[in-house]
């Protein structure tokens, strides 16, 4: 496969937490959550987690990665708004697209300043708004509840409520994607909340826990269609993903494509998925461990931003 910058953004956007704790709003389905929901040490986690991304910018930022960093100080209650990639994505062509949270103190977390830094920096034609359809109790997460394959224009979707099919068909259609939905299930039997935690495509290979789908006709499909991208498939454990290790992002720095990861991702990472990895791109891992224990890691955390600078 050639390189293709279209899968590995330069920039990205990220939100700094001062307010940080777990949303006790999306417990019921999040299994990676591990975080008491009560007052204990909330200053120290909500300090210790504002720690972890300003060290994470500074990675980022260090590999020449544009990083535009947006404070939230909670004033409006949105403890996840540390995980900015659920809200909004952008696209090439000068798109973006802004959808619908399950969670009603998710919704508080989009933000006009967001969009507005894009559209003053970066060429965007049009904003489509899907968020009106929680009216309707019709939600998409984001970049969480979809995988994107920029380049084959393929969407990933593992089957959930946070990932209603009407709006998927009608985004995929809009943003000319092909839907992959797929059943999903964890060790435990429960489905997989959202589908980056089981899965992250870079330019040159594809994390994936094949295992967590749960249809075998299906796995082998969508087993099929990533070999057919021309991309190494690197197979994920459960163990693997309980350690965040699908949570990835591939970018574009200085020096070539890096891996974003959180440092225990990296550390559950065989000997041999690194090799294959390290053919590509550099490996990036990122100390988080208090921002994980709220159930999310460094994907989840980073927006990536598919537009041509003005």
């Amino acid at each position: 496969m050639n390189f293709r910058n279209v899968q590995a953004p330069t920039a990205v956007v990220m939100v700094r937490p001062h307010r940080f704790r777990v949303n006790p709003q999306t417990l019921a389905d999040n299994a990676f959550q591990t975080l008491p929901t009560g007052e204990l040490a909330s200053d120290a986690i909500a300090a210790a987690a504002r720690q972890e991304f300003d060290s994470v910018v500074d990675q980022l930022c260090a590999a020449g990665i544009t990083v535009h960093v947006f404070d939230d100080f909670g004033q409006l209650d949105t403890p996840d708004s540390v995980f900015p990639n659920n809200w909004f994505s952008t696209h090439h062509g000068g798109r973006i697209a802004i959808y619908p949270m399950y969670a009603p103190n998710r919704r508080r977390e989009r933000r006009a300043d967001v969009i507005d830094l894009l559209k003053s920096t970066y060429r965007v034609q049009e904003v489509i708004d899907y968020s009106g359809l929680e009216y309707d109790d019709l939600f998409l997460e984001g970049t969480g509840a979809m995988v994107l394959d920029h380049a084959e224009r393929l969407a990933y979707v593992a089957n959930s409520h946070r990932a209603d099919p009407v709006i998927l068909e009608r985004f995929c259609t809009a943003f000319g994607y092909e839907p992959m939905a797929f059943p999903t299930a964890g060790p435990d039997g429960r489905a997989v909340y959202h589908t980056n935690v089981m899965m992250g495509i870079a330019s040159e290979y594809v994390l994936i826990c094949l295992d967590a789908i749960s249809e075998p006709k299906r796995r082998d499909q969508v087993a099929q269609r990533l070999a057919d991208s021309g991309r190494a498939v690197l197979e994920l454990s459960f163990d693997q993903v309980a350690d965040f290790a699908g949570n990835t992002i591939e970018l574009t720095g200085t020096n070539g494509r890096v891996l974003a990861l959180s440092a225990r991702a990296a550390g559950a990472l065989t000997d041999a998925q690194r090799a294959v990895i390290e053919e590509s791109a550099t490996l990036l891992p990122l100390g988080i461990p208090t921002i994980e224990r709220a159930g999310g890691s460094v994907r989840c955390m980073i927006a990536g931003v598919h537009l041509t600078p003005r």
